[in-house]
C-alpha cells in the first residue's frame, strides 16, 4: 500500500448538494434547491499572507436556476453546452452565458428519469477534431437516442434532427425503468433496481448478464469503449460490451460502495465515510482515505484529479506525484503499477521510454529472483536486453576471464540454483538464447543483403541494444551465446550438442575445454571439424580408436572424416590414413575410392603415387575402381594397371607359388587379357615395352595387334603359341573392327587390317617364313625358334578360304596359295570372290545412277528459280519507306514476291 491520493476540503455549502460534474478547471454543482453553482477549480496564485491559494472562486451562480432539484448534470465544453436533469425533463444551457441561460428544452423527455452523455472524438487526416455526441434519455420504460456529429448553430439543429436521417432508431423499450445507464462504445449498459443489468445495442437487441445481488441499487462504472464495472453485492466486476469477463477475479470492496468512479489506473469507491483505491489488474488494495463525513458522490475531473461530495461538502481528491508513486512501487516490487503510471506521467517521450526500459529490467529481474525464469526470459527478449547480461545471472555459465585486471563479478543477491530450479532456469535460458541467435543471424544476412543492394529497409526486431550491431561485435556475441549454449546443452540435453556444434559460433578454448571436462569426444570431433581443426581431431580419432570403452573405437569414423576433406587437405588425408591401410586395408580404402563428391574429386595421381610407395597389395583394386567405377581414361592408370597385372602374373612363375596362388593368378591373367582386349586408353608402345619375351606370349599378341602388328601377332599363335583356333579368332577379332571403323579411319590406317585372313593364310602355309617377324620371335627364344617352327596346314589355310571368302582379297589369297593346288579346291572361293565382285560392280552402278538423277533434280530446280525475273519501272514502290525506286537503286527480293530497297530490308524484318 502506498498513498496514491491526497484529499483536501475544497468547499463547505450552505445548501444540500444534489448533483455534480466536473471538466477542466471547472466544478458544477446542482443543489436539491435547484441552484446551480459553477467553481473555477484552477489553483494557483498566493494569499495576502503568501501561502499557495487553494480555494476555489465562484464563477457562475444562479440561484433561481430550477424550482426543482437538479437531478443530473453533464457537459459537452466543444460547444460550451450544459445538459441537465431537472423537474423530470433534459435541458439545455449555455455556458457562455453569465447566468447559464436555458437554450431550451427536450419536450420529448418529460417524465426522465435519468440520461447518459456520450461524446467520442475523432481527428482526421487534416488535423481536425471532430466530436461526435450520443445521448440516451430513460424516459419510463422507453429509452429516447439521440445523435449528432455535425457542428450546428442553434439548439433546434442540435437536438430537434429528426433520428430518421441517422442508423439510430427513435426508441427502444425496456422491460423497466433503469436506475442505472452507462455508453460503452455503440453500447447501452443498462442496470435495474432489484432485477439485473442488460446490454443494448442500437437496434434494441438485449443481452442479459446477472443479478445486482444483495443491494437492489445496480452500480455501473464505465472504464472505456469496451469495458465496464458493475456491481455486484461488495464486489466489482470487469466486463467487455460483449458479455464476457474482462478477469475473473473482482474487486472486493470492505463493504457495499455507494459510488465509484475510474481514474487510470485505479478504481475509487466511497464505502460510508470513506473513500478505497484499487487497482483492476491485481484488484490489490492502495489506500483507504479517511473522514470523508457522509460522503456520496463522486466524479472524476481529468486525470489525478477526483471530487467527492456529501450532503454539504466538497473534498478534491488528488493524485500524489507520479514519481514518489513509482519510487514507493519499486520498492514494494509493484512494476506493472509503476510502468502504467510512468505512461501516464507528463514525461516527455524519450524520458517515458528510458523510464519504462529501467523498470521493465527491474522487472525481469525481479521475475527472475523470484524463479519465475520463462516469465523474466520473454521480458529480456522483449526489452532486447544484452545477452551477456542475461547470462551472468548464472554465473556458473560465465568464462572466468584470463586477465585478472578484469573482474567478472556476478549479480548480486542472485538465487542459488539448484536441481529442478537450476534445470528450469537452464531451460528457460536456452529458448531465449536460442530466439536471440536467430534473430541476430537474420540480421546479420538482412545487412549483408542491404549492403549488396539486394534488398532494403529492414529493421531489426531486436531491442535498443542490439540495433544498429556491427559485424564484429554480432560475431563476438554469437560467439558468447553458443559457447553458453553448449554448456547449458550438456547440462540438460546433451543430445542437442551435436547439432548445435555443425552450425556454430562457439569459443574455440571454452568449447574444447568444457567438452573436455565432460569427456564428449564424438561432440569435440564435430568442434574441431566446423573449425578447420582437422590435424586435432584426426590426432583425437586416432588415439580413441584403440581406446575399448569409447564410441570412437576403430576406423570407422576416421575414414568418414577423411572421406569429407577434400582435395585442399590432401597431404593430411595421406598422413592420417597410413595407420587406417594397415590396420583394415579393405575399409581403409575407401578413403580414396567411396562415391563421396569429396573422394571423387581427390587428385588420384598423387594417390596412386602415395599406394605404390606404402600400400602397393591395393593399387590393383584401387586402378580397378578408378578404371571400371569412375570410368577415368587417363592413359596412365590405365598402363599402371596393366603393368600391376603383369607384375602379380610374374609373380607367379616363382617355383615357391602355392597351388592357391596359382588360382588367383590365373584369374588376374584372364582380366589382363580382357583388359588389354577391351580398353582403348593404355598405350600399347609404353605396355609392349616393359613387357617380358620369355612368357605372356598371348597377352603379348593382344598388344602387337592393338598397334597393328598383325603378323608378327600371328606368327606368335602360330609358332609359339601352336593354337591355331586363337589364331582364327584373333583374325576375326580384327576384321570385325575395321568393319566398324568408318571410311575415314580406314584410310588413315595403313596397319593392313583387311589382309589379317591372308597374313593368318600364308603363316599357316609357309611356317618357315620369318619376313617381318623374325626378330619378334628370336627375341622370345633365340635358341629353339627352329623346334617351334609349325608345319604347313594347307586344308586349314583351304578351309579359311572357303569360310571368308567375302573377306579376302582374291589377287592376294592367289599369290600366298601353292602351285600345286588344284584349281577345283579353290572353286567355292573363287565363285564367292567373284560374285561379291559383281555385287560391288552392281552397287557402285546403282549408286552412280541415283547420284546422277540427283544431279538432274538440282539442275532442273536450278533452272526453275533462273526463270524468274522482276520487272522493274519507275512506278514501283518501296513498301517500307514509300518512295519510288531509282536508276541506280539497289533492291532486295522477298521470297513471296515483296520487293524493298537494300537498305530497306532491315527495318522490314
Amino acid at each position: 500500500m502506498h498513498d496514491a491520493y491526497e484529499a483536501t476540503l475544497m468547499l463547505k455549502l450552505g445548501v444540500q448538494i444534489e448533483s455534480m460534474t466536473a471538466y477542466d478547471d471547472y466544478l458544477l454543482i446542482g443543489t436539491r434547491e435547484g441552484h446551480l453553482l459553477m467553481y473555477n477549480v484552477a489553483f494557483g496564485g498566493n494569499d495576502s499572507k503568501g501561502n499557495e491559494n487553494k480555494n476555489p472562486s465562484l464563477y457562475r451562480y444562479s440561484k433561481n436556476f430550477s424550482k426543482k432539484r437538479i437531478v443530473q448534470i453533464a457537459v459537452v465544453p466543444e460547444y460550451n453546452l450544459l445538459l441537465l436533469l431537472t423537474d423530470n425533463i433534459v435541458c439545455i444551457h449555455d455556458l457562455n452565458s453569465t447566468n447559464l441561460n436555458q437554450i431550451g428544452q427536450l419536450q420529448k423527455t418529460r417524465g426522465a428519469t435519468l440520461f447518459a452523455l456520450d461524446i467520442q472524438r475523432h481527428e482526421n487526416i487534416a488535423g481536425e477534431v471532430n466530436t461526435v455526441v450520443t445521448l440516451c434519455v430513460a424516459v419510463k420504460r422507453k429509452l429516447q437516442l439521440y445523435y449528432w456529429k455535425e457542428k450546428k448553430k442553434t439548439f433546434e439543429e442540435f437536438f430537434g434532427v429528426e433520428v430518421a436521417v441517422t442508423d439510430m432508431p427513435r426508441e427502444l423499450s425496456v422491460p423497466d425503468i433503469p436506475r442505472e445507464l452507462a455508453w460503452c462504445g455503440e453500447t447501452l449498459v443498462l442496470g435495474f433496481r432489484g432485477f439485473s443489468y442488460t446490454l443494448m445495442d442500437f437496434q434494441g437487441k438485449a443481452k442479459e448478464l446477472f443479478p445486482t445481488g444483495k443491494s437492489p441499487e445496480p452500480s455501473i462504472t464505465k472504464l472505456s469503449d469496451n469495458s465496464f464495472v458493475l456491481g455486484k453485492d461488495s464486489q466489482s466486476v470487469i466486463m467487455d460490451t460483449n458479455g464476457e469477463l474482462i478477469q475473473h477475479n473482482p474487486v472486493k470492496w470492505s463493504d457495499l460502495p455507494s459510488a465509484l468512479a475510474w481514474d487510470d489506473p485505479y478504481l475509487l469507491g466511497i464505502v460510508h465515510d470513506t473513500l478505497e483505491v484499487y487497482t483492476l489488474e491485481s484488484c490489490m488494495h492502495i489506500q483507504t482515505i479517511p473522514d470523508l463525513n457522509k460522503a456520496r458522490l463522486i466524479c472524476r475531473c481529468k486525470q489525478g484529479k477526483v471530487y467527492v461530495a456529501s450532503m454539504s461538502q466538497v473534498w478534491c481528491i488528488s493524485a500524489t506525484d507520479f514519481a514518489q508513486q513509482i519510487r514507493i512501487l519499486l520498492e514494494q516490487s509493484q512494476f506493472q503499477l509503476a510502468l502504467k503510471l510512468t505512461n501516464l506521467s507528463d514525461l516527455s517521450e524519450e524520458e517515458k521510454a528510458k523510464k519504462t526500459y529501467k523498470i521493465q529490467t527491474l522487472y525481469a529481474h525481479h521475475l527472475f529472483r523470484n524463479k519465475n525464469f520463462r516469465e523474466a526470459m520473454q521480458q529480456f527478449l522483449k526489452l532486447g536486453t544484452d545477452p551477456y547480461e542475461v547470462i551472468r545471472l548464472f554465473p556458473d555459465l560465465v568464462s572466468q576471464p584470463s586477465n585478472a585486471n578484469e573482474p567478472n563479478e556476478p549479480e548480486p543477491n542472485l538465487p542459488k540454483l539448484q536441481d529442478r530450479d537450476l534445470e528450469s532456469g537452464l531451460l528457460a535460458l536456452i529458448d531465449y538464447l536460442t530466439e536471440v541467435r536467430y534473430k541476430l543471424i537474420n540480421d546479420s544476412q538482412a545487412k549483408e543483403k542491404d549492403a549488396n543492394g539486394k534488398i532494403k529497409g529492414k529493421v531489426t526486431a531486436q531491442g535498443d541494444k542490439l540495433k544498429n550491431i556491427t559485424p564484429v561485435a554480432t560475431e563476438q556475441l554469437l560467439k558468447i551465446i553458443d559457447t553458453t549454449l553448449l554448456k547449458c546443452y550438456l547440462q540438460t540435453n546433451d543430445a542437442l550438442v551435436a547439432p548445435l556444434l555443425r552450425l556454430n559460433h562457439c569459443h574455440l578454448a571454452e568449447a574444447e575445454k568444457t567438452l573436455l571436462q565432460h569427456q564428449k569426444y564424438p561432440e569435440l570431433i564435430i568442434l574441431y571439424q566446423t573449425k578447420g581443426q582437422h590435424k586435432k581431431a584426426l590426432e583425437l580419432l586416432e588415439k580413441q580408436s584403440k581406446e575399448n570403452d569409447s564410441s570412437l573405437k576403430g576406423t570407422e569414423r576416421t575414414i568418414q572424416y577423411l572421406q569429407h576433406l577434400g582435395k585442399d587437405h590432401m597431404e593430411l588425408i595421406l598422413k592420417f590414413a597410413g595407420w587406417v591401410l594397415e590396420q583394415d586395408p579393405g575399409e581403409g580404402l575407401r578413403i580414396f575410392m567411396e562415391d563421396v563428391q569429396e573422394v571423387e574429386h581427390l587428385p588420384r595421381p598423387k594417390v596412386l603415387d602415395y599406394l605404390l610407395r606404402c600400400h602397393k597389395d591395393l593399387v590393383i583394386t584401387y586402378l580397378e575402381h578408378v578404371v571400371h567405377v569412375w570410368e577415368d581414361n587417363n592413359p596412365l592408370f590405365h598402363n599402371v594397371l596393366v603393368h600391376q597385372y603383369k607384375e602379380k602374373c610374374l609373380a607367379a612363375l616363382t617355383p615357391s607359388v602355392t597351388p592357391a596362388e596359382k588360382e588367383n593368378v590365373q584369374h588376374i591373367r584372364q582380366k589382363l587379357q580382357q583388359f588389354l582386349e577391351k580398353s582403348q586408353h593404355y598405350t600399347p608402345e609404353t605396355v609392349l615395352r616393359d613387357f617380358p619375351f620369355d612368357c605372356l606370349y598371348e597377352e603379348r599378341a593382344i598388344i602387337l595387334g592393338r598397334l597393328g602388328r598383325h603378323q608378327q601377332a600371328v606368327s606368335i599363335y602360330i609358332n609359339l603359341l601352336n593354337d591355331v583356333p586363337k589364331a582364327i579368332q584373333y583374325c576375326n577379332n580384327v576384321y570385325a573392327r575395321y568393319q566398324n571403323q568408318s571410311q575415314a579411319d580406314k584410310n588413315k590406317q595403313q596397319d593392313g587390317n583387311e589382309e589379317v585372313y591372308v597374313t593368318l593364310i600364308r603363316q599357316l602355309l609357309r611356317p618357315d617364313d620369318r619376313e617381318g617377324c623374325a626378330s619378334e620371335l628370336m627375341l622370345m627364344d633365340p635358341s629353339s625358334t627352329t623346334q617351334r617352327t609349325a608345319q604347313p596346314d594347307l586344308e586349314t589355310a583351304l578351309e579359311l578360304l572357303e569360310e571368308h571368302a567375302a573377306k579376302i582379297e582374291p589377287q592376294k589369297a592367289l599369290d600366298v596359295l601353292p602351285d600345286s593346288v588344284p584349281i577345283g579346291r579353290i572353286r567355292h572361293f573363287l565363285e564367292a570372290s567373284l560374285q561379291n565382285n559383281i555385287n560391288e560392280k552392281r552397287r557402285m552402278q546403282v549408286l552412280k545412277g541415283l547420284l546422277y538423277a540427283e544431279h538432274l533434280q538440282v539442275q532442273e530446280q536450278r533452272m526453275h528459280y533462273e526463270s524468274q525475273s522482276v520487272l522493274m519501272t519507275e512506278f514501283n514502290i518501296c513498301p517500307v519507306c514509300k518512295k519510288r525506286f531509282g536508276n541506280q537503286s539497289a533492291f532486295a527480293r522477298y521470297p513471296n514476291g515483296d520487293i524493298v530497297h537494300f537498305s530497306c530490308q532491315i527495318r522490314k524484318m
